[in-house]
């Protein structure tokens, strides 16, 4: 998963100076977006069994992916 982006947030206040809204950069946002997705598919997964690392190198150099 990627590291927490570096938001650049700028909030929109009511009259009596309370944050109501916030606007970020699309790219910001885009990012936020990409990671709530990621979590989804982890949470989705998170009953999968796992795959030790090594069977799954393996696999690949005998599927080709991979060379020796």
């Amino acid at each position: 998963m990627k590291n927490t982006p570096n938001l650049h947030p700028e909030y929109l206040k009511d009259s009596k100076g309370n944050p109501r809204s916030v606007i970020l950069p699309i790219e910001e946002f885009e990012e936020l977006l990409e990671d709530l997705d990621d979590l989804a598919v982890v949470a989705e997964r998170r009953e999968e069994p796992s795959i030790p690392h090594d069977v799954v190198m393996e696999e690949l150099k005998q599927n080709g992916y991979l060379s020796d």
